[in-house]
């Protein structure tokens, strides 16, 4: 049986859980290591089943807990060689946690494999991750892109779970109060992915088999739950796709809410 479970998700920190086979997988430590420690135990697990930690890159929402997790609890944390530089110039840490997965490579652990796809963002390697669990359960994780390109595509098909970015409406972007420069960020191939855009890929996800999608890394500003979800299944439902065929749900930006079991 295979569990996940997005914990945090958003600007304020990142942080998603992945549980097969009586261990489990970090994907990003981006809140302080008490708040993940205190969301594990809310969901029945622990810090000491963390088999270890894989960093999609190494933004600060992303790597914050790093730190104090890997001081007190000595996890083994698994990044590309453009990521780890980043977290060594970023933080305190001692390189000897830090081991390398190449970008589109894959590892073997505590019986998952885990295997990377590049991802477009403004770091500097950027990734997704795709896990198959030891009862062939397949879960991927995609978020902080600019668009989908057909590596991520490849990626995230054929999952049972995906986990996907959904971070702003549009026109909330264009007409909010970000300055321009920030707005152009965001909106670029190097940005975040829009409701729209997430929501176009939903249908052809579903249709390679995918039955449960979480929409991810919400602007606080430039999007609201309601208007994510409304917008991935009204997507749905004009490709004719029956609503019992899927379940859509929104990651909580601040502590979990629903664990997911395969």
């Amino acid at each position: 049986m295979a569990k996940f479970c997005a914990m945090f998700s958003g600007s304020s920190g990142n942080c998603a859980y992945v549980e097969a086979g009586g261990s489990s997988l970090l994907i990003d430590a981006g809140v302080s290591a008490r708040s993940i420690c205190k969301a594990l135990e809310s969901i029945g697990s622990e810090i000491g089943n963390v088999a270890a930690i894989l960093v999609t890159h190494e933004h600060s929402d992303h790597i914050k807990g790093l730190k104090a997790l890997l001081s007190k609890y000595k996890i083994p944390v698994y990044a590309n060689s453009g990521t780890i530089e980043g977290i060594l110039q970023s933080i305190d840490v001692g390189s000897e946690f830090l081991n390398e997965l190449k970008t589109g490579g894959s590892v073997e652990i505590a019986g998952m494999c885990v295997s990377s796809f590049c991802t477009s963002h403004d770091s500097r390697e950027s990734v997704g991750y795709r896990i198959h669990t030891p009862d062939g359960k397949r879960i991927s994780v995609a978020t902080d892109l600019g668009y989908i390109s057909d590596t991520v595509m490849t990626g995230i098909s054929d999952c049972d779970i995906v986990m996907i970015e959904s971070n702003h409406d549009v026109g909330m972007l264009q007409n909010g109060r970000y300055p321009y420069y920030l707005k152009r960020r965001i909106l670029s191939k190097t940005g975040h992915l829009s409701n729209e855009d997430c929501s176009t890929v939903l249908p052809k996800l579903c249709s390679s088999g995918a039955r449960h999608f979480v929409l991810a890394h919400l602007s606080r500003d430039n999007n609201f739950p309601e208007l994510a979800l409304e917008t991935a299944v009204s997507a749905m439902k004009i490709s004719g796709i029956p609503s019992g065929d899927y379940e859509i749900e929104v990651a909580p930006r601040s502590g979990p809410e629903h664990v997911l079991t395969l």
